[in-house]
């Protein structure tokens, strides 16, 4: 009998033995658990069923060690993730900041200098005592112009120019941007060039053509502050705008961009600040006004 059960014994061990290496760690326990209870019916003495039962807990600590070195390994990958999530945070944090620095600084240097540039043209061409109402009205009417006309200019160049041979350069606008600034804000660049060229020769020159020329780059200038302001700021979040993000138009303006970018109407709408009316002509509405909840419940579970 005895004879028997150790034989029987080290059958139950070898099959425990292979079940650890082979079979997955919840059926290496039930099995332990199955060779203990067959030796206690087999043997039935104090001496022996201690031993088993010693074996037993040798294979619970085994898999309890197992488990906690699963936990740790767990553990240092969670705390990988958060650091890398917390990494990505701080560094979306700090474009936001240079980009806002330099939106700032940028807006009140051209303001400022914008200002500067009208008091002292229209105080020098007043210096004899004659008041230049036709150059004043022509400067100021075509500020305005070019404000508005740059909008459609931008609706053309951008559906012309921009989702055309320039792709190369605006498509880094359509991806997710990497650092604080992207290859597409090279236009802006290239719209201030024409409006520093036109605003100097009309500052340095005197005239109806001058002035005409100094309205059509304040226009410029205006619409390009603006343009920053609601595209880079409201829209893509590059950086906070306050009390813009409120005014309800600005909200469907920035609504109808994100449509764009989704692509539900093949572009359009490729203006920006005309951008509903755009939306409106392709029968985009019931997208606008989804699209404005969505923005607004976001803006909600920000705040």
């Amino acid at each position: 009998m005895a004879t028997g059960s150790l034989a029987t014994s080290s059958t139950v061990i070898y099959q425990f033995g292979r079940s650890t290496s082979l079979t997955t760690k919840p059926n290496a326990i039930a099995i332990c658990f199955a060779g203990l209870s067959r030796e206690i019916k087999l043997q039935g003495k104090g001496s022996q069923v201690l031993r088993k039962k010693n074996g037993l807990n040798i294979c619970m600590v085994m898999q309890q060690r197992r488990n906690e070195s699963e936990n740790e390994v767990n553990k240092s990958d969670t705390a990988v993730e958060i650091s890398r999530v917390e990494e990505r945070l701080g560094r979306k944090k700090l474009e936001r900041t240079t980009y806002l620095l330099a939106a700032v600084l940028s807006s009140l240097g051209i303001s400022s200098m914008a200002i500067m540039a009208v008091y002292f043209r229209f105080s020098w061409q007043m210096e004899g005592g004659e008041f230049p109402l036709l150059e004043m009205f022509g400067t100021f009417a075509l500020s305005v112009g070019a404000a508005i006309g740059m909008e459609y200019w931008a609706r053309w160049a951008h559906r012309a120019l921009w989702h055309a041979s320039l792709w190369h350069m605006h498509e880094s606008h359509h991806r997710p941007r990497d650092g604080a600034f992207e290859l597409n804000d090279i236009f802006a660049i290239i719209n201030a060039a024409p409006a520093i060229g036109l605003l100097s020769y009309g500052f340095f020159n005197k005239g109806l053509v001058p002035g005409l020329c100094f309205g059509a780059g304040l226009g410029i200038t205006v619409f390009g502050m603006a343009y920053m302001f609601v595209h880079d700021g409201l829209v893509h979040r590059r950086f906070p705008v306050g009390p813009i993000a409120t005014v309800p138009y600005l909200r469907r303006v920035a609504a109808a961009h994100q449509l764009h970018h989704a692509d539900k109407f093949h572009g359009v709408p490729y203006g920006l600040f005309l951008g509903p009316q755009e939306l409106e002509e392709v029968g985009g509405l019931e997208e606008l006004k989804k699209e404005i909840k969505r923005r607004t419940k976001m803006s909600q579970n920000i705040l």
